[in-house]
Parts: C-alpha cells; structure tokens; sequence
C-alpha cells in the first residue's frame, strides 16, 4: 500500500506541475516529505520546484539533506553547487562542483559550472582549465566554448578567443556570430 501511496501522489504532483499549478504541487510534496523524509526523489523534486519558486533558501535545505542521504553521487553535488551558484555563495559552489568532478570526473556539466563560478571569482586561469575539460567532453556544445572565449576577451587574448569563434562557426555559426557581435572580434567565413 505504502508504494501505492507513493506513486499514486508523484503522479499528483506532476500533473499539478503539467498544469502549471505550482504552490499545489509543492503542497504534494510537503505532504510526501512528511511521509517520506529520506525519499530521494521527494527531496529533489522539492528542492528543484523551490529554487523554481525561488524559495533559495528552503530548496537548499532539501539540498544539504541530499547530500547527507546520497554524499557520494556527483549529480547531487551538481545541483548543490548550481543552487550555490544562483544565490551567489561561490566558494561554496566551487566546492560542490569540485566534489561532482572528483565523483564523476566526466561530469561534463560539473566542469562547466566549476568554470561559471572560477569566472565570477575572477580566477580566470582555473576557469580556463575547468572549460576546457567541459569543451573535451562535450565539444558539440556550444556554452563551454562561449564562455572560454569571453575569458579570453577577458584576459585580453583575442586570438584565442578568435580561434574559439572560428571553431564555433564550424557547427553552431549564430553563437560564432553573437560572439562576434559582443566582441568585435570578426574572423570571417569558415571554409
């Protein structure tokens, strides 16, 4: 009956979320968590449903009680570093995402997040090693490489950054272009 119960209120909760009915899902989930503390799918949902709502603060409590029930799985620490990161506890953060790249270090997403909060600590030599690593194991996406080439704007390396952009060209040419437009930095057509 208690997996029943379970199931039968996730559903609750996701259609409330499909109809856009936030405060009654989050309503769903306070009762789940009452019902079930140490349930991992509750807590996330809640945490990720709060920092939607920008409820910060309550969504990292759900996150710290996260970490205690699962501290070795790097997607946890992710999303403790990425909720860090929005309510601007950087150190923090850098540490979360440390602990998500020591965990799963082809946590691709780590690598970028590590590189996001090395930037806004202006630690750009880390940052640049932090996106690279992100670029290495998701080199079709674009965001790693953006923001690597901004740090090299930053650091006053237009070359670099003009390689970045002409690799950019190669697959996704309207990022390419807004880098271009940002930084006046234009390379031409890629052949």
């Amino acid at each position: 009956m208690k997996q029943i119960d379970f199931y039968l209120s996730k559903w609750r909760a996701m259609a409330m979320l499909v109809l856009g009915r936030e405060a009654q899902a989050l309503q769903v989930f306070n009762e789940m968590a009452a019902r079930w503390p140490d349930d991992t799918y509750v807590l996330s949902s809640r945490a990720h449903l709060l920092m939607q709502r920008g409820e910060k603060e309550a969504a990292l409590v759900d996150s710290h009680r996260l970490l205690g029930l699962s501290p070795d799985n790097a997607h946890t620490w992710f999303n403790h570093g990425y909720m860090l990161e929005d309510i601007g506890r950087f150190d923090e953060a850098e540490a979360a995402f440390r602990r998500a790249t020591q965990l799963s270090p082809k946590l691709d997403r780590a690598w970028y997040g590590l590189g996001l909060v090395l930037i806004r600590q202006q630690r750009y030599d880390e940052a640049v090693a932090a996106l690279k690593k992100n670029t290495e194991l998701q080199p079709m996406s674009p965001y790693g490489w953006y923001q690597l080439a901004r740090v090299h704007v930053d650091r006053q390396q237009p070359e670099e950054a003009k390689k970045i952009i002409r690799h950019l060209k190669g697959f996704e040419p309207k990022v390419a272009a807004q880098l271009e437009r940002e930084t006046g930095l234009l390379v031409g057509q890629v052949s």
